[in-house]
Formats: C-alpha cells, sequence, structure tokens
C-alpha cells in the first residue's frame, strides 16, 4: 500500500470523523451530490455519510469528495411552472445589456459588465 493511499484509508472514521476512503475506491451504495442528481435523487438532509480523498500535487493538499447513501436519497423536486419562470427571467438578466438594453442572445461576460459591441465600439466602427 502506498503512502498516499494509506493516509485516504479510514474506513472507521477514527482519523477524519467520518469513513474517509481513496479515490475511486468508495464501497457500493455511496455517491456524490453529482452522482445523486444523474439518478435523479438529492440527499434530502440527511449528514455527510463518508468522504474520498486524493492528494492534490498542484495545491500541495488534498482533494475532498463528499459521499451520500443512495438508500436514504429522496427524489428532486420537480420544477413548477413558477420556477420555470423565474429561472427564465434570471437568465434573461443575464443576457441584457446594462448600456444599450439589448437582448445580446449570450449570457453578459461578468469581466466586460456590458455586451461586446458596446464594450470595444471603437473597433467596431474601425472594421
Amino acid at each position: 500500500m502506498s503512502a498516499a493511499y494509506g493516509k485516504c484509508y479510514d474506513p472507521s472514521g477514527a482519523r477524519y470523523g467520518v469513513p474517509t476512503f481513496p479515490w475511486r475506491f468508495a464501497p457500493d451504495g455511496y455517491a456524490t451530490r453529482r452522482q445523486l442528481r444523474a439518478l435523479g435523487l438529492r440527499p434530502g438532509g440527511q449528514p455527510i455519510a463518508a468522504q474520498t480523498m486524493r492528494r492534490n500535487r498542484r495545491r500541495g493538499g488534498v482533494q475532498v469528495a463528499f459521499l451520500y447513501e443512495i438508500d436514504r436519497a429522496k427524489p428532486v423536486r420537480p420544477m413548477t411552472s413558477r420556477k420555470w419562470g423565474a429561472l427564465a427571467l434570471a437568465m434573461l438578466a443575464r443576457r441584457t445589456c446594462p448600456k444599450c438594453e439589448l437582448d445580446a442572445g449570450y449570457c453578459i461576460p461578468t469581466s466586460l459588465g456590458m455586451c461586446v459591441p458596446c464594450a470595444y465600439t471603437e473597433e467596431q466602427r474601425a472594421a
């Protein structure tokens, strides 16, 4: 067993407080939030059941993914018409330029704060 594998293996939870497994070695019956969502489930208020860890050489630490029990997960709540409407309005607000007040057809970059033609008017005139 390698040293990195040994540091990430704690099935009893004595070292980290919750059962800990190396990356991709979690036992069946556990899933991350993304995996639950792909199955049409959500954690549903249950506490974290376990975690997976791996070393991150770039940042010098570890990456952790929390795991939840699949059998205790609840189905995802369906979208209502009000939620769809609110989502459509939020996306419209992200696409609307505050300067020219037109729908740009794409989400306005936060780095510019306005649509590309408004941000680079000089280059648009030259072309």
